[in-house]
């Protein structure tokens, strides 16, 4: 999904595959140089939060974990996404999937999810609640994966509790429901003039996706999914679109070999 300032939602992220697959094989042959996205545009109203790559462990903190993989692995990339973007589940189940498989188990890659969740989408920030609730009690990964694999299902009603549940134990769903039971006003979602949305008051997990959006602002993300891949050190510019997992996996392996 095309996210723009000051002008409407638009579809057609689709349409970007080659120009992201273009960079993807520039930055291969540039590796290593660096360009670092860094510069917040003039519109974002609060400071965006430090960036970290590494997440709490859910053993010592309330704060959700949204990391798939080995923090100390060679190779970080971060994911900004919304669960009802289509261009963002074809991007999971296509590419995140196999990876994760792969160079993610293998502790070759370190997974950062990041939520933005876009405001034409009426469930995407429901949605982002729920999976920030699992990542409090340690369950992200299969919530995050039942989210994308029904997105089909649950913008239909937005019953998303329904998929939540299949994909966690029962003892594990009462747990995260008891998080969102609080949660009973309208969910944060990025905005089109890039204002900061509010968190609904008594919900814990609220704080957690208004600072994944505002971090998202100063990247800037300007499209869904938007990813940044880091390397000793060095940050590559942020890519939108779709990328399948051969072309991404080839960047890696030219980043590894270096």
């Amino acid at each position: 999904m095309i996210f723009g300032i000051n002008r409407p939602f638009v579809r057609g992220t689709e349409s970007r595959a080659p120009l992201a697959a273009a960079i993807l094989t520039a930055l291969a042959i540039l590796a290593p140089a660096s360009i670092a996205q860094t510069a917040a545009p003039a519109s974002t109203k609060a400071a965006a939060p430090a960036h970290k790559h590494a997440a709490a462990d859910p053993a010592t903190s309330a704060a959700p974990v949204k990391t798939i993989g080995n923090k100390n692995a060679p190779i970080t990339m971060e994911v900004f996404s919304d669960y009802q973007c289509p261009s963002c589940g074809s991007f999971f189940e296509n590419t995140l999937r196999a990876m994760i498989q792969d160079y993610v188990a293998s502790g070759k890659v370190y997974l950062v999810h990041h939520d933005f969740p876009l405001q034409m989408h009426t469930y995407s920030g429901q949605a982002a609640r729920w999976s920030n609730a699992a990542g409090m009690i340690g369950q992200f990964q299969d919530v995050d994966a039942a989210l994308f694999d029904s997105q089909a299902k649950w913008p239909v009603d937005g019953n998303i509790e329904k998929f939540v549940a299949a994909a966690v134990s029962p003892a594990n769903f009462k747990r995260i429901q008891g998080i969102l039971k609080d949660c009973t006003g309208p969910p944060p979602t990025s905005k089109a003039d890039r204002s900061v949305p509010q968190a609904a008051a008594g919900c814990p997990v609220d704080a957690y996706i208004v600072q994944d959006i505002v971090l998202g602002y100063q990247v800037p993300v300007q499209a869904t999914p938007t990813f940044i891949i880091h390397y000793k050190g060095q940050s590559y510019p942020a890519s939108s679109g779709i990328i399948t997992w051969p072309i991404l996996k080839q960047f890696f392996d030219t980043l590894l070999s270096q």
